[in-house]
């Protein structure tokens, strides 16, 4: 098979059509103080900076040699955009919320210019400059946060989960009111020039139950993707992100609309296959602390050896990488997958 451009290879991949090599994608954040440090678009500037965020997100595919460019780095700019007290983080750590907005779910209405507050207008300008950059050529991802994630960042974590627990009906009503926001944002990537986009809702097995999920989570997302498809002006595949292990929901997923499933490290790669069942496309699940921060280039290259032997079409790491990642270990990813080609594997 003739070489593919990046968007080719991660576009025929999410169709299930052969590829002349396999995807190497991040659904979520490759940047790293070295890439930071060579393009002079660091954090915390590149958060609500459009220009030094698609900068920093070019470095995905110019340096580390990814089939995609992911322009929102952390969970928060939603959250940023509605008001919560933010601390922003430094070179070498993600942003995190200091408060919550809202304590009642009518307190939430979704404002007309929504689009134009900085932290949700820096992700749609850094999309437009990505994709006049790089055209058909390579695939630029967009990311939204589910509204589950939305309820943890603008209603808090604690709060919420108890009411999951104790008032289910108030927990759905936060859910039934964020949801607009995630899909405002997803269209609005899209109509930006988004490929494809993440949607990353945290319902993990840390925290959340297998029957949680499917009592109170599972409902929305289908009617999230559906409305969400309906309403997209062209075809972009979906990617659902939730952290941690999730073997216990992972077939619940695959019923749920979403294209693909990125999931983590703590996932064993071939029960994963198993339980997707061919109904939806899997990418992961490079260890991120274990393999890509404190692990040999040999490391990465066996890691996704076993993930790819277990299946699975898209290789990415598990989830945002720490920022002091080396360059050298990411770039590892593509060069094994590129090794596996010429090995007619």
């Amino acid at each position: 098979m003739s070489e593919m451009t990046s968007k080719e290879r991660v576009i025929a991949a999410f169709n299930g059509e052969p590829t002349d090599r396999l995807a190497v994608i991040s659904p979520t954040s490759v940047a790293t103080v070295e890439s930071m440090q060579i393009t002079g678009a660091a954090f915390p500037d590149a958060h609500l900076d459009a220009e030094k965020m698609a900068a920093l997100a070019a470095t995905g595919h110019d340096l580390l040699g990814f089939d995609n460019v992911a322009p929102y780095f952390s969970v928060q700019q939603e959250a940023a955009a509605f008001g919560a007290e933010m601390v922003w983080g430094a070179i070498d750590s993600m942003p995190a919320v200091r408060s919550h907005p809202y304590d009642d779910p009518e307190q939430f209405t979704m404002p007309a210019n929504f689009t134009e507050l900085v932290p949700i207008k820096t992700v749609l300008d850094s999309i437009r400059i990505l994709k006049q950059k790089y055209g058909d050529d390579v695939a630029v991802c967009g990311k939204v946060m589910g509204p589950w994630t939305l309820s943890y960042n603008l209603y808090g974590t604690e709060n919420f989960l108890v009411d999951t627990l104790m008032e289910p009906e108030r927990a759905q009503e936060f859910m039934e009111k964020f949801k607009e926001i995630s899909i405002t944002f997803a269209l609005a990537q899209i109509e930006a020039g988004a490929d494809m986009l993440t949607w990353a809702d945290h319902a993990t097995g840390d925290m959340v139950s297998a029957a949680m999920y499917e009592k109170l989570l599972l409902p929305v997302h289908k009617r999230c993707v559906k409305e969400l498809k309906e309403k997209m002006p062209k075809k972009v595949p979906i990617i659902l992100h939730t952290c941690g292990n999730t073997l216990d929901r992972m077939s619940m997923f695959a019923e749920t609309g979403f294209d693909a499933f990125h999931f983590d490290s703590k996932n064993d790669p071939v029960k994963a296959m198993e339980a997707v069942n061919g109904k939806m496309l899997l990418t992961g699940c490079i260890s991120n602390v274990s393999v890509l921060l404190e692990g040999s280039r040999e490391d990465v290259i066996n890691q996704v050896n076993q993930v790819a032997d277990a299946g699975v079409k898209m290789i990415s790491p598990e989830c945002a990488i720490p920022c002091r990642v080396k360059n050298e270990n990411l770039i590892a990813i593509k060069d094994a997958v590129v090794a596996r080609q010429k090995a007619g594997r």
